[in-house]
């Protein structure tokens, strides 16, 4: 059976999917809101994970809605949340089963138990997050076994996170993300797999 992981070619969607792949026919999905967005980094994170990679492009004034939630809200929790949802749907059109790397203590972005219902029923597709009961120590520990990988400052990481691109958008309308976004948040990018 085919399952659809939300990659942003970090650590945590890297080890989602590594897991997924013992039970399903994995394949890497990321995002991106500009059609003219290529994400090479990304592409050769999947590379280095060793499964299929797929780039979507979301639907149109999606970004600009996201920004007027960032904007709204002073955080991009809600923002962030809400386009991780428009992806999970996406997906939803094409597998069966859409994964992503939600860790225990995330806090974006982060879908209730209704939420995941809500998606399941209306859709018939399961939603899993294999890292859902797994810590940032433990991942971390669990990424280093299987990956090497660089981490550093989200405005250092080309990573198909949402977050790179909500950033610029703000930046476009003369506004400075360090405002919205907590300061020091760490990014990773995968750069291969252990042997």
């Amino acid at each position: 059976m085919r399952a659809g992981v939300l990659f942003s070619g970090g650590k945590d969607s890297a080890l989602a999917a590594f897991l997924l792949a013992r039970d399903y026919d994995v394949e890497l999905n990321s995002f991106v809101f500009d059609t003219n967005r290529v994400i090479p980094d990304v592409q050769a994170a999947a590379d280095a994970v060793g499964l299929p990679f797929r780039r979507w492009v979301f639907k149109s004034g999606l970004l600009e809605t996201a920004v007027e939630i960032v904007i709204a809200h002073g955080y991009p929790n809600q923002a962030i949340t809400m386009v991780h949802k428009e992806a999970i749907a996406a997906l939803t059109a094409e597998y069966s089963v859409v994964g992503d790397g939600t860790r225990l203590n995330d806090r974006v972005p982060k879908l209730t138990p209704a939420d995941v219902q809500h998606i399941e029923a209306r859709t018939g597709c399961s939603y899993v997050r294999p890292l859902l009961g797994f810590g940032k120590t433990e991942v971390e520990r669990l990424a280093q076994r299987f990956f090497t990988f660089v981490q550093g400052d989200s405005e250092t990481i080309t990573s198909g996170d949402y977050e790179h691109e909500l950033r610029a958008a703000l930046r476009e309308k003369g506004l400075d993300p360090a405002a919205f976004f907590p300061p020091h948040h760490d990014q990773s990018l995968v750069r291969g797999r252990m042997n």
